[in-house]
């Protein structure tokens, strides 16, 4: 297997984020318009989650660490 670059890896995860969050809405009406921006959402809270994850490598596996409390 090629090398694995984890920050590329987790910077297209970022782009993915900002590209979704900077996309325009299709001509959509009424509940079509909803699902779009609801399936927005969930790509753009995915993509940033997996982004901003902090990261190790453990027995030759990537593991991903997303904390899922604010910390405040």
């Amino acid at each position: 297997m090629a090398e694995f670059d984890v920050g590329a890896f987790l910077e297209r995860f970022a782009g993915r984020a900002a590209a979704v969050k900077d996309r325009g809405v299709p001509p959509l009406e009424g509940d079509a318009r909803r699902t779009f921006m609801a399936s927005a959402q969930q790509d753009f809270t995915d993509y940033s989650l997996v982004a901003d994850a902090s990261w190790e490598l453990e027995d030759e596996a990537l593991v991903l660490r997303i904390p899922l409390a604010s910390g405040e």
